[in-house]
């Protein structure tokens, strides 16, 4: 099989608890190519893992709570996604647990982010063939949210969204667990309308538009589950 390449939508998972080194990891990776989704702990690792296909994982050892090695251990009964780990330490009995647990390589920090892609690059040619993608699905109580195809369903039955429902629904599904702010929403809802819009896009029409779109995925729109308000900052996607 050939790897993915960056401009194919290779898909990495960053995990690390660091929340500046994830921004920056993230961002980073962005520009090389790489569509990336983050996760601030293993626990959040989980439940993105559980919804969504990643082609390699970028993992952090020292985390609070479940660490990189136990995640990895955890992880490789259930799947074959390549793992490179991330950590501070670099003594050769913590290269030799990493490995032992299933990852695929091991990068001790501080690190170049240069050698990190070439890291990645690495262990995608050497990635064994795959079979069809997974199909990229978020769950949300009884919806259903598959974003390669765009489409919102409760059981077998589509969920009606506007334009606008349908743009914003893509952006929070594109980047689950991470808090979204009016302004960015403003800006990509705006790209999403063209040059051509009668007049820009507003924060207040923003806000209009999550209280439409969650009175289609919400049990109860006045006390959301799934499209939370993250107070002083803007919106986050929690898928289950």
């Amino acid at each position: 099989m050939t790897p993915p390449a960056p401009g194919a939508e290779t898909h990495l998972l960053v995990v690390d608890d660091d929340a500046r080194l994830r921004g920056l990891l993230q961002r980073f990776l962005v520009r090389e190519g790489f569509l990336v989704t983050a996760a601030r702990d293993a626990a959040h690792a989980r439940r993105l893992l559980a919804g969504l296909a990643f082609d390699l994982i970028v993992l952090d050892v020292m985390m609070p709570g479940e660490d990189g090695i136990s995640l990895t251990r955890a992880l490789r009964p259930r799947m074959a996604t390549p793992v490179l780990l991330l950590t501070a330490r670099g003594e050769t009995a913590d290269r030799i647990a990493g490995l032992e647990a299933g990852a695929d390589d091991y990068l001790a920090k501080p690190f170049e982010p240069r050698e990190l892609v070439l890291r990645i690059q690495a262990i995608l040619r050497r990635a064994p063939a795959a079979g069809p993608a997974a199909a990229r699905i978020l769950a949300l109580g009884g919806l259903r949210y598959d974003l390669d195809r765009g489409e919102l369903r409760r059981g077998d039955e589509p969920v009606r969204l506007t334009a606008t429902e349908a743009a914003l629904m893509r952006l929070f599904a594109t980047h689950p667990g991470e808090t979204l702010t009016r302004e960015r929403l403003v800006e990509d809802l705006g790209r999403d309308r063209g040059p051509a819009a009668a007049e820009p896009f507003q924060e207040r029409a923003v806000d209009v538009q999550i209280t439409r779109l969650r009175r289609k995925i919400e049990a109860d729109p006045r006390l959301p589950r799934y499209l939370q308000t993250v107070r002083g900052a803007g919106y986050m996607l929690v898928p289950d």
